[in-house]
């Protein structure tokens, strides 16, 4: 018998070591895309001189058979910016096209690894890139300005 319960003593103090020494654990949110649409001639906001509307704005992920992405179109103090929140809350590889009025206007590529370590989750991007438009990002807002023509 006492062989039997030091057995189930060791196996219970190996089962304790495995378990997380986390007392709470952290959920870190993806940094959100935010995109801004601007004439590059006249430098203003596409929405905002009302050049479009937002429901001119279709995103189609062209990796996962076209399918439309959700997404939320800010309108704040003249500032008028597409919200994408959706990236990054698992690894994946997305290539989202952009259309404003049925024509594409520009692509965005994102490879996005969701990651686990000292108690909390994140997201890490291997890689962003925008293509068919110029564009700046400003590292103070997180706003990546879409410049077209």
């Amino acid at each position: 018998m006492k062989k039997g319960s030091l057995i189930l003593f060791i196996f219970i103090i190996f089962l304790q070591s495995c378990i997380d020494d986390c007392d709470t654990v952290c959920v870190t949110e993806p940094q959100p895309f935010s995109l801004e649409i601007v004439d590059k001639t006249t430098g203003e906001n596409v929405f905002t001189n009302g050049s479009y509307s937002s429901s001119d704005i279709q995103i189609i992920n062209t990796l996962d058979s076209n399918t439309t992405v959700a997404y939320t179109f800010i309108s704040e103090d003249a500032l008028n910016v597409i919200d994408l929140s959706s990236i990054g809350w698992k690894t994946e590889i997305v290539n989202l096209e952009v259309s404003l009025a049925g024509t594409p206007i520009f692509e965005l590529y994102v490879e996005s690894e969701r990651k686990s370590g000292d108690c909390c989750t994140f997201t890490v991007f291997n890689e962003i890139s925008i293509s068919g438009a110029e564009y700046q990002m400003d590292s103070e807002t997180g706003i990546y300005t879409i410049l077209i023509e």
